[in-house]
Protein backbone atom coordinates (compact mmCIF):
# COMPACT_ATOMS: atom_id res chain seq x y z
CA UNK A 1 0.00 0.00 0.00
CA UNK A 2 2.73 2.67 1.00
CA UNK A 3 4.35 2.12 -2.85
CA UNK A 4 1.39 4.19 -4.62
CA UNK A 5 0.92 6.29 -2.03
CA UNK A 6 4.89 7.10 -1.35
CA UNK A 7 4.92 7.44 -5.27
CA UNK A 8 2.33 9.48 -5.71
CA UNK A 9 3.67 12.10 -3.21
CA UNK A 10 7.03 11.78 -5.08
CA UNK A 11 4.93 13.28 -7.63
CA UNK A 12 3.31 15.34 -6.14
CA UNK A 13 6.08 16.80 -4.15
CA UNK A 14 8.61 17.33 -7.06
CA UNK A 15 5.71 19.48 -9.00
CA UNK A 16 5.09 21.43 -5.79
CA UNK A 17 8.39 22.78 -4.94
CA UNK A 18 8.39 24.97 -8.86
CA UNK A 19 5.02 26.38 -6.59
CA UNK A 20 5.45 26.25 -3.70
CA UNK A 21 9.31 27.06 -2.25
CA UNK A 22 10.04 24.06 -0.47
CA UNK A 23 12.20 21.51 -1.83
CA UNK A 24 11.50 17.79 -2.83
CA UNK A 25 13.20 16.54 0.35
CA UNK A 26 10.82 18.87 2.98
CA UNK A 27 7.78 17.42 1.22
CA UNK A 28 8.81 14.14 0.83
CA UNK A 29 10.25 12.95 4.26
CA UNK A 30 7.09 13.29 6.13
CA UNK A 31 5.05 11.12 3.79
CA UNK A 32 8.16 8.23 3.67
CA UNK A 33 8.09 8.45 7.90
CA UNK A 34 4.33 7.29 8.07
CA UNK A 35 5.60 4.14 7.27
CA UNK A 36 9.33 3.72 8.30
CA UNK A 37 11.44 4.54 11.03
CA UNK A 38 12.49 8.05 11.23
CA UNK A 39 15.89 7.73 10.54
CA UNK A 40 15.12 5.13 7.94
CA UNK A 41 12.77 7.73 5.81
CA UNK A 42 15.26 10.67 6.11
CA UNK A 43 17.81 8.01 4.51
CA UNK A 44 15.54 6.85 1.96
CA UNK A 45 14.29 10.23 1.01
CA UNK A 46 17.85 11.36 0.87
CA UNK A 47 18.38 8.66 -2.29
CA UNK A 48 15.32 9.90 -4.01
CA UNK A 49 16.83 13.83 -3.34
CA UNK A 50 19.96 12.40 -4.66
CA UNK A 51 18.72 10.64 -7.89
CA UNK A 52 16.05 13.75 -8.54
CA UNK A 53 19.34 16.06 -8.18
CA UNK A 54 21.53 13.91 -10.51
CA UNK A 55 19.19 14.02 -12.97
CA UNK A 56 18.79 18.13 -13.17
CA UNK A 57 22.97 17.87 -12.91
CA UNK A 58 23.07 16.07 -16.83
CA UNK A 59 21.15 19.16 -17.60
CA UNK A 60 22.50 21.90 -15.60
CA UNK A 61 26.12 20.94 -14.16
CA UNK A 62 28.65 22.42 -16.23
CA UNK A 63 27.05 26.03 -15.41
CA UNK A 64 28.35 25.51 -11.88
CA UNK A 65 30.51 28.09 -10.55
CA UNK A 66 33.44 25.86 -8.96
CA UNK A 67 34.99 28.80 -6.80
CA UNK A 68 31.61 28.82 -4.84
CA UNK A 69 31.78 24.75 -4.77
CA UNK A 70 35.13 24.60 -3.27
CA UNK A 71 34.43 27.50 -0.93
CA UNK A 72 30.97 26.58 0.45
CA UNK A 73 30.88 22.83 -0.94
CA UNK A 74 33.73 21.27 0.91
CA UNK A 75 32.86 22.86 4.91
CA UNK A 76 29.34 21.70 3.83
CA UNK A 77 30.63 18.19 2.93
CA UNK A 78 32.22 18.11 6.52
CA UNK A 79 29.39 19.50 8.79
CA UNK A 80 26.70 16.56 6.88
CA UNK A 81 29.25 13.72 8.26
CA UNK A 82 28.33 15.23 11.44
CA UNK A 83 24.70 15.93 11.03
CA UNK A 84 24.50 12.10 9.28
CA UNK A 85 26.34 10.85 12.30
CA UNK A 86 24.22 12.64 14.88
CA UNK A 87 21.18 11.03 13.09
CA UNK A 88 22.28 7.74 13.41
CA UNK A 89 23.58 8.38 17.08
CA UNK A 90 19.72 9.69 18.09
CA UNK A 91 18.07 6.86 16.16
CA UNK A 92 19.48 4.94 18.80
CA UNK A 93 18.77 7.06 21.83
CA UNK A 94 16.33 5.24 24.11
CA UNK A 95 12.47 7.03 24.49
CA UNK A 96 12.43 10.16 26.47
CA UNK A 97 8.70 9.64 27.72
CA UNK A 98 6.20 7.00 27.00
CA UNK A 99 2.23 7.36 27.50
CA UNK A 100 -1.20 6.00 26.08
CA UNK A 101 -3.40 7.31 23.60
CA UNK A 102 -5.95 6.78 20.93
CA UNK A 103 -5.85 3.37 22.48
CA UNK A 104 -1.65 3.00 21.76
CA UNK A 105 1.63 3.30 22.90
CA UNK A 106 2.99 6.57 22.23
CA UNK A 107 6.74 7.36 22.34
CA UNK A 108 8.95 11.00 22.52
CA UNK A 109 12.39 10.05 21.35
CA UNK A 110 15.30 12.73 20.88
CA UNK A 111 15.19 11.97 17.08
CA UNK A 112 11.39 12.31 17.08
CA UNK A 113 11.71 15.64 18.73
CA UNK A 114 14.69 17.51 17.24
CA UNK A 115 13.44 16.44 13.70
CA UNK A 116 9.56 17.28 14.58
CA UNK A 117 11.42 21.03 16.02
CA UNK A 118 13.46 21.45 12.84
CA UNK A 119 10.75 20.95 10.48
CA UNK A 120 8.32 23.50 12.38
CA UNK A 121 11.47 26.02 12.34
CA UNK A 122 12.26 25.65 8.60
CA UNK A 123 8.73 26.23 7.97
CA UNK A 124 8.38 29.46 9.76
CA UNK A 125 11.88 30.08 8.18
CA UNK A 126 10.71 29.36 4.98
CA UNK A 127 7.57 31.22 5.25
CA UNK A 128 9.39 34.59 7.22
CA UNK A 129 9.89 37.64 4.34
CA UNK A 130 12.78 39.07 6.47
CA UNK A 131 14.23 35.30 5.94
CA UNK A 132 13.65 34.78 2.27
CA UNK A 133 15.63 37.94 1.68
CA UNK A 134 18.49 37.58 3.75
CA UNK A 135 21.63 37.38 1.74
CA UNK A 136 24.95 37.50 3.47
CA UNK A 137 28.42 38.66 1.88
CA UNK A 138 30.16 36.40 0.07
CA UNK A 139 32.93 35.85 2.91
CA UNK A 140 30.30 34.17 4.57
CA UNK A 141 30.13 30.85 2.35
CA UNK A 142 32.36 28.86 4.53
CA UNK A 143 30.60 29.35 7.47
CA UNK A 144 27.78 29.00 5.02
CA UNK A 145 28.53 25.95 4.00
CA UNK A 146 29.00 24.21 7.43
CA UNK A 147 25.27 25.35 8.60
CA UNK A 148 23.59 23.80 5.10
CA UNK A 149 25.88 20.72 5.80
CA UNK A 150 24.75 20.10 9.16
CA UNK A 151 21.02 20.66 8.88
CA UNK A 152 21.27 18.48 5.09
CA UNK A 153 22.66 15.73 6.99
CA UNK A 154 20.75 15.61 10.27
CA UNK A 155 17.44 16.37 8.66
CA UNK A 156 17.70 16.48 4.87
CA UNK A 157 16.83 20.79 5.34
CA UNK A 158 19.81 21.92 3.59
CA UNK A 159 18.10 24.49 1.00
CA UNK A 160 17.26 27.42 2.81
CA UNK A 161 20.21 28.47 4.31
CA UNK A 162 22.35 27.36 1.14
CA UNK A 163 19.90 29.91 -0.87
CA UNK A 164 20.67 32.61 1.74
CA UNK A 165 24.39 32.17 1.27
CA UNK A 166 24.56 31.60 -2.42
CA UNK A 167 22.31 35.12 -3.09
CA UNK A 168 24.95 37.07 -2.80
CA UNK A 169 27.87 35.28 -4.78
CA UNK A 170 27.51 37.17 -7.50
CA UNK A 171 26.64 34.15 -9.87
CA UNK A 172 23.84 34.56 -12.55
CA UNK A 173 20.69 32.98 -12.65
CA UNK A 174 21.55 29.38 -14.11
CA UNK A 175 24.98 29.27 -12.16
CA UNK A 176 22.91 29.96 -9.22
CA UNK A 177 20.86 26.83 -9.77
CA UNK A 178 23.05 24.69 -11.20
CA UNK A 179 25.71 25.45 -8.29
CA UNK A 180 23.66 25.10 -6.14
CA UNK A 181 21.86 21.39 -7.60
CA UNK A 182 25.83 20.31 -7.18
CA UNK A 183 26.55 21.61 -3.68
CA UNK A 184 22.65 19.30 -2.95
CA UNK A 185 24.34 16.42 -4.44
CA UNK A 186 27.71 16.37 -2.64
CA UNK A 187 25.67 16.92 0.90
CA UNK A 188 24.09 13.86 -0.05
CA UNK A 189 26.67 11.39 -1.22
CA UNK A 190 28.77 12.60 2.11
CA UNK A 191 25.38 12.26 4.36
CA UNK A 192 24.41 8.45 2.50
CA UNK A 193 28.02 7.44 3.28
CA UNK A 194 27.20 7.58 6.86
CA UNK A 195 23.69 6.32 6.87
CA UNK A 196 25.00 3.42 5.13
CA UNK A 197 27.47 2.74 7.65
CA UNK A 198 25.15 3.88 10.78
CA UNK A 199 21.90 1.63 9.27
CA UNK A 200 23.44 -1.15 7.89
CA UNK A 201 21.51 -3.25 9.95
CA UNK A 202 18.62 -2.07 8.84
CA UNK A 203 19.41 -2.18 5.17
CA UNK A 204 17.13 -5.38 4.62
CA UNK A 205 14.17 -3.18 5.80
CA UNK A 206 15.46 -0.44 3.29
CA UNK A 207 12.04 -0.84 0.25
CA UNK A 208 14.35 -0.18 -2.53
CA UNK A 209 11.18 -0.57 -5.01
CA UNK A 210 10.22 2.37 -3.33
CA UNK A 211 13.20 4.12 -3.43
CA UNK A 212 12.98 3.42 -7.46
CA UNK A 213 9.55 4.26 -7.84
CA UNK A 214 9.20 7.59 -5.96
CA UNK A 215 12.83 8.48 -7.87
CA UNK A 216 11.09 7.93 -10.96
CA UNK A 217 7.63 9.58 -9.80
CA UNK A 218 9.84 12.40 -8.83
CA UNK A 219 11.59 13.00 -12.30
CA UNK A 220 7.87 12.80 -13.86
CA UNK A 221 7.05 15.25 -10.97
CA UNK A 222 9.38 18.11 -12.31
CA UNK A 223 8.81 17.23 -15.67
CA UNK A 224 4.92 17.92 -15.55
CA UNK A 225 5.42 20.93 -13.09
CA UNK A 226 7.74 22.64 -15.53
CA UNK A 227 4.97 22.13 -18.53
CA UNK A 228 2.23 23.57 -16.20
CA UNK A 229 3.29 26.81 -14.93
CA UNK A 230 6.69 29.11 -14.80
CA UNK A 231 8.69 28.34 -11.65
CA UNK A 232 6.69 31.08 -9.19
CA UNK A 233 5.55 30.56 -6.09
CA UNK A 234 1.62 30.27 -5.13
CA UNK A 235 1.36 31.45 -1.57
CA UNK A 236 -2.21 30.31 -1.03
CA UNK A 237 -0.16 26.89 -1.64
CA UNK A 238 3.05 27.68 0.06
CA UNK A 239 0.37 28.62 3.41
CA UNK A 240 -1.48 25.62 2.78
CA UNK A 241 1.42 23.19 2.32
CA UNK A 242 3.24 25.04 5.65
CA UNK A 243 0.06 23.98 7.74
CA UNK A 244 0.26 20.77 6.89
CA UNK A 245 3.93 20.06 7.22
CA UNK A 246 3.29 21.54 10.86
CA UNK A 247 1.05 19.34 11.76
CA UNK A 248 3.46 16.76 10.69
CA UNK A 249 6.29 18.08 12.27
CA UNK A 250 4.02 19.21 15.86
CA UNK A 251 2.66 14.87 15.43
CA UNK A 252 6.75 14.15 15.65
CA UNK A 253 7.47 16.26 18.69
CA UNK A 254 4.31 14.79 20.77
CA UNK A 255 4.96 11.28 19.49
CA UNK A 256 1.89 10.86 17.84
CA UNK A 257 3.61 9.70 14.49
Amino acid sequence: MELPIVCIAALLASALTLFSGFGLGTLLMPVVAVFFPLELAIAMTAMVHLANNLFKIGLLGRKADYSVLLKFGLPAVAAAFAGAALLTYLGEVQPLYEYQALGSNRQVTALKLIIGALIVLFIILELSPTFSKTALDRKWLPFGGVISGFFGGLSGHQGAFRSMFLMKAGLEKEAFVATGVVLAVMVDLSRMVIYGVGLSDQGDTIEWQLVIGASASAFAGAYVGAQMLKKVTLRSLQLMVSALLIVVGCGLIVGVL
